[in-house]
């Protein structure tokens, strides 16, 4: 319903049940209908409609728009060590210099919490700030005794899920997991991104023994608000719960919003308002909350990234320096290594391994699907399977030799980041190994092996390298703004879980771009509790042009698809996060929501779609040069036919006397020009614009994206922002 008219929230619900009254007849059928009131960040409801029934409603004037509820999906210790922030050495200023986030708050928008995990202990935490605003509110097997001094509020929103008729709410234990209709997190999803965004610390935490160490979120002195919409029965999360909750999110008043959800491709237009995470982060950053969200999942496929706002800090997922390696012990001495999370003591001696093909069920069978096994050639047996459609994983193809009676699997694929457990012992290779392995089998007359235990194996493989899951640019609806902005760890990763018996707690090895964002959403709560006055804008822009290219052997980061290839901007952002540095930038681009505005009107959006998405009356003039000048820390140019020209607008947060030089490196094929090339700046001038030219150098010029770089130096800061440059030949189209 656009903007809202009322500051006091209880006329703006009044509003919303007249106008549905007025629809369905009565109050009584209005409030029946009814599922969520919208009425903090803006105006508007959820309600139960017949087609009929919106199209109506959607006739009224001071209706922008009428949409169907959809379903969103989850995208999902050692890696604060990784990434700098160590405790044991000097090097920690964001820690101690920042008090380790003190007073700042982070909202979690995801499937609840598990209260009783030590990583929510209160212990050494200061008080609830006095701003906050926020309940604890009561459920199944969760009240106000749940929350404490780090949990200081949780709420849960599954109106809109049981509303949208997809599923059907149950406590029952269903399989392994019971759903609470509470806070309480049934899954562990939720659970285990809120204690890597703040935990706190937790001595000897451990995956059944992989792991072991002192586990901690990033900002561990930050204060956790919960916001449950992610249900386990609906293996998703509805819009209407999802806006609802970043609504309770602004009231309550979070400084930092973790989202590790998002949609699948082909993505909406911003204008269309379907998408919940746009409309509702749009209004928080405007609130001055940073929000942090994954990537996605679909990688290494390029233009697959999610949550492509450009208000966003979209985040994509790296690996750390730590594996969990397994040997295999051949029947004829020879030892290979595999990957693992496997901990369970059975079958660990040798026993006959054989190859999937010789004991399937159907004669053309190669794979481990479900029932493809003969399970009496199967019993007993390690079998070796190999990947043979996207449907099948390890863990799949481990069920299905269990069900045949095999006691072990070796799975050969491609290289793909992240393990799960499997029901009985397994270890991943890859296609090679797995090769070397079904070569011996087909020549050893009796051929044997034995699965080892995994072990954590770290600082001996070149690292980070993006995940290969991790979803890659360019953004399928804005592709002049840079998607992912950074990355972060996301490969296992060891944090909070529900107890399996419902009153302990756990810890979980997770990947996913679900683990990368709330790693990043915990170092924005360093960087605000030391510069409480930074926007959202600022805090991205820190992030970004501090980020790393550069792994642990001084090479480049590679993008670990098919080819491992040098990450570009669209693997990787800006880089790999380096808080430390983050915390003292240099120079910084902020961008203000009226940027985001004409940003909107730039991409042909009319005033009225603009006006309806951000809820505010303006004035849309056509700019079609204001995409390419939205103020980011990065250029992105698709279509680049002669001559261009970019602005761009930085803000000095160091020494007041600061002098910077700047340093580019042209995309192939283009020449680039820096005017004026020297930044000075002094104690009544801390904002300056400069203008980047670019022209195509049409005898080297070629298809296809080429990188480079801007980078502003005063000899202890650089401030690198990414550059990605498409040159089009005559005649060529940009999609071409």
């Amino acid at each position: 319903m656009g903007e809202k008219k009322h500051d006091d929230p209880k006329i703006t619900k009044e509003i919303h049940h007249e106008l549905l009254s007025n629809v369905l007849g009565s109050k009584e059928a209005a409030r029946g209908s009814m599922v969520y009131s919208y009425k903090h960040g803006f105006s508007g409801f959820a309600a139960r409609l017949t087609q009929s029934e919106a199209e109506e409603i959607s006739k009224f004037p001071v209706v922008v728009r009428v949409l169907p509820s959809r379903m969103h999906k989850l995208h999902t210790t050692r890696s604060w060590d990784f990434i700098g922030l160590e405790l044991h050495r000097a090097k920690q200023s964001l820690l101690t210099d920042g008090k380790m986030g003190k007073g700042i708050i982070i909202g979690i928008i995801d499937s609840g919490v598990w209260p009783e995990s030590k990583s929510f202990s209160d212990e050494g935490m200061g008080p609830v700030p006095s701003r906050w605003k926020g309940i604890c509110q009561r459920g199944e097997h969760f009240n106000a005794s749940n929350c404490n001094r780090k949990l200081i509020g949780a709420r849960w929103f599954v109106k809109g899920s049981l509303a949208g008729g997809l599923g059907t709410f149950s406590t029952n234990k269903t399989g392994e997991y019971r759903e609470f209709k509470s806070a309480r997190d049934s899954f562990g999803h939720g659970t285990h991104t809120a204690s890597i965004a703040a935990g706190n610390f937790v001595e000897n935490a451990n995956d059944y023994g992989l792991a072991e160490g002192l586990a901690r979120g990033g900002a561990p002195r930050a204060h956790l608000a919960i916001y449950k919409a992610c249900w386990f029965f609906q293996h998703a999360c509805s819009d209407a719960d999802i806006l609802k909750a970043f609504d309770k999110a602004i009231h309550d008043g979070v400084d930092v919003l973790s989202i590790s959800l998002g949609d699948e491709i082909p993505l909406f237009p911003y204008a269309d308002r379907r998408d919940s995470i746009a409309i509702g982060s749009f209004h928080a950053v405007a609130q001055g909350i940073t929000v942090v969200a994954s990537a996605g999942n679909d990688g290494p496929i390029s233009g697959t990234v999610a949550n492509v706002a450009p208000w966003l800090i979209t985040v994509g997922a790296s690996t750390t320096d730590r594996r969990f390696m397994a040997a295999i012990m051949l029947g004829n001495n020879r030892t290979l290594w595999g990957q693992s999370l496997y901990t369970g003591k059975d079958h660990r001696g040798f026993y006959v391994v054989t190859y999937s093909e010789r004991i399937a069920v159907a004669l053309a069978e190669k794979g481990c699907g479900e029932g493809s096994l003969n399970k009496t050639l199967a019993a007993g047996k390690i079998v070796l399977c190999f990947k043979t459609s996207d449907e099948q994983d390890m863990v799949s193809a481990s069920a299905a030799v269990s069900e045949a009676g095999g006691i072990g699997v070796i799975y050969a694929q491609s290289r793909e980041d992240g393990s799960n457990p499997c029901v009985i012992p397994c270890v991943k290779v890859d296609y090679g190994i797995g090769t070397q392995i079904l070569t011996y089998i087909r020549r050893a007359r009796f051929p044997i092996a034995k699965l080892g235990f995994p072990s954590s194996a770290f600082g001996k493989l070149a690292s980070p390298r993006v995940a290969s899951f991790s979803s890659r640019g360019p953004s399928s609806i804005s592709p002049q703004v840079l998607k992912p902005d950074i990355v972060a760890p996301g490969v296992d990763i060891l944090a909070a879980f529900p107890s399996s018996d419902e009153k302990g707690a756990e810890y979980k090895l997770l990947s996913g771009t679900s683990m990368s964002a709330p790693h990043v959403a915990g170092i924005a709560a360093l960087i605000k509790s030391m510069h409480s006055n930074w926007s959202p804008g600022a805090i991205r822009s820190a992030l970004v042009t501090t980020a790393s290219q550069t792994g642990t052997d001084g090479n480049e980061i590679c993008d670990g698809g098919p080819t491992d290839k040098i990450g570009d901007p669209f693997d990787i952002g800006g880089g790999h996060v380096d808080p430390n540095k983050a915390m003292d930038p240099g120079l910084v681009y902020d961008t203000t929501i009226s940027d985001y505005i004409r940003f909107l009107c730039s991409m042909g959006y009319s005033r009225e779609s603009v006006a309806n998405l951000t809820e505010t009356k303006l004035r849309c003039k056509k700019d079609q040069h204001h995409g390419q000048n939205l103020n980011l820390p990065s250029i992105v140019i698709p279509s680049l036919r002669r001559r261009l020209t970019v602005t761009r607008t930085v803000t000095n947060v160091g020494p007041e006397d600061s002098v910077y030089e700047a340093v580019v490196k042209p995309p192939y094929g283009t020449s680039m020009k820096v005017e004026p090339q020297v930044l000075r700046f002094n104690s009544t001038t801390q904002v300056l614009t400069f203008k980047v030219s670019f022209a195509s150098v049409r005898e080297k010029a070629r298809g296809g994206y080429k990188f480079g770089s801007l980078t502003w130096t005063d000899g202890e800061h650089f401030v690198r922002s990414p550059v990605a440059v498409r040159v089009l030949e005559f005649g060529i189209f940009p999609d071409v």
